[in-house]
């Protein structure tokens, strides 16, 4: 829209010199319009790339604040789930989950199938296995973070805020209620000191090559889910499906 404002304005602008030259400016004077109006064509031309340029190099440095947002927050994600494995839940407190990681261990299980005789009444008896669950040692958690810089994962990377974690509940079926948890960020502070109206337009996408919303997050607190709303495309880099 402000495009077509700028060619507009230009138009018009070019339409109105046109006329006083004809009109009023005597032709001694014509070579200074014609300066005039050669320096309003340069810069129609200049606000006109601009204003092409400006959603292009606003898409270019959205993705780049995206993918240092999302990468905290799938590290977040691992520790929260890391956490869930060890300790049966999810917790709301992103300081005690950095100790978390520095601190616990996983156990390292081996599954093996037992013999066993059972009987099933009047004397006669069936062989059956019974599968039993070794521990057989424990691992660090901190190893599964090796390289990954989960100290500063609770910061909002571009700005001096938090992120903020919830947790809750959801009832999957009657009488059982699964643990969850959801972390989002809103797009505005990600893309503070950018165009407004572009931001505006960013917030409102649906989806496809775009993150959907107003925000950007990972887990849900109305489902059973670990996934984020971005594309897959910022996903590319990993070197594992977590």
């Amino acid at each position: 829209m402000t495009t077509i404002l700028i060619i507009l304005a230009g138009i018009l602008v070019t339409g109105l010199l046109a006329f006083a030259i004809v009109n009023y400016i005597p032709r001694k004077l014509h070579w200074i319009v014609s300066i005039i109006l050669i320096g309003l064509a340069a810069l129609l031309v200049y606000k006109i790339n601009f204003e092409i340029r400006k959603p292009i190099k606003f898409n270019k440095e959205k993705k780049v604040r995206y993918a240092k947002v999302i990468e905290n927050l799938k590290i977040i994600r691992d520790a929260e789930v890391a956490h869930k494995k060890v300790t049966g839940k999810y917790t709301d407190n992103g300081e005690n989950l950095i100790k978390f990681i520095d601190t616990a261990k996983f156990a390292l299980t081996q599954t093996r199938n037992v013999p066993k005789t059972i009987n099933v009444g009047g004397g006669i008896t069936k062989e059956i296995e019974e599968r039993v669950v070794d521990t057989i040692g424990y691992e660090d958690v901190k190893t599964s973070f090796a390289g990954r810089n989960y100290k500063n994962m609770m910061q909002i990377p571009g700005t001096d805020q938090k992120f903020k974690i919830e947790v809750g509940f959801v009832e999957k079926i009657q009488g059982l209620k699964a643990p969850v948890f959801q972390v989002e960020v809103d797009k505005a502070l990600i893309l503070k000191g950018m165009d407004y109206n572009l931001i505006k337009q960013e917030k409102e996408a649906i989806g496809g090559e775009e993150v959907r919303g107003e925000a950007i997050r990972i887990g849900s607190l109305g489902e059973v889910s670990e996934d984020g709303n971005w594309p897959p495309f910022y996903d590319k880099g990993d070197k594992k499906d977590n």
